[in-house]
């Protein structure tokens, strides 16, 4: 652990972003352009480092490198969702493919960065899950929203169907909140991606589909009502269903 992962003085109201790289030149890069742009960074070269910190204060936002000297990424991010920390997390990741795609959205990150990349997408993408995120600036008045057995407190993000909790991920729980705010109406594509991920979204919308099998496996259980229906060419809406055999 070579890295102090104290953080920069923060001013009130100011959004903490933790960067997790054991590259000191890529973190001190990030540092400036974050710095410049308003935010308080804290550092991190390893995954356990970065974990113990996390325990302490998790700020708003984590930057996390796919590759560490100690853990993945990828195990890291696993760790994280473990201790019930669900702010976003964002990888930073020189790996393309499919399968790496799924094993980063499995292990609970919100996004994926490839390197090399640029510091304006960089800063877009961060701005946007903060947007989204209810660790952001936007104040949440505490609605309520229920469907057929289905409740979501969007102050405590507490979820739950039949009375049993739910466990969501920041991205899994903003999805079901925007879908639970319009049941029986088809929503399309890319009004989700734009109301979940933000205007400046650019990454591919099979994102949705990943995040919408997730929401699946955790809300409709063998023997209830399937809730989130595909509408063919469009996209999803909330509707109770036939019961999952």
């Amino acid at each position: 652990m070579d890295q102090d992962p104290s953080p920069s003085p923060a001013r009130s109201g100011q959004l903490q972003v933790m960067i997790v790289d054991d590259d000191p030149r890529l973190r001190q890069f990030l540092v400036g352009e974050l710095e410049v742009e308003g935010y308080a960074v804290r550092e991190a070269a390893d995954g356990l480092s970065a974990l113990v910190a996390l325990r302490e204060s998790p700020g708003d936002l984590i930057l996390l490198d796919w590759q560490l000297p100690d853990f993945s990424g990828v195990e890291v991010c696993r760790r994280i969702r473990a201790s019930g920390i669900n702010i976003p997390v964002v990888m930073l990741t020189g790996r393309d493919g499919v399968q790496e795609r799924v094993e980063a959205l499995d292990s609970g990150a919100d996004d994926f960065i490839l390197k090399p990349f640029s510091v304006e997408e960089l800063l877009a993408r961060l701005r946007a899950h903060l947007r989204r995120s209810s660790y952001g600036q936007e104040e949440d008045n505490g609605e309520r929203l229920t469907y057929s057995d289905l409740i979501l407190n969007t102050a405590t993000r507490e979820v739950s169907r039949g009375g049993e909790a739910i466990n969501l991920s920041v991205r899994e729980f903003e999805l079901l909140r925007h879908l639970m705010a319009s049941p029986g109406r088809v929503l399309e594509r890319q009004a989700i991606l734009r109301a979940v991920w933000g205007e400046n979204f650019y990454g591919d919308d099979n994102l949705l589909d990943v995040y919408v099998r997730y929401l699946r496996r955790k809300l409709e259980q063998a023997g209830r009502p399937t809730l989130i229906q595909t509408v063919r060419g469009v996209g999803f809406m909330l509707r109770e269903g036939e019961a999952r055999g």
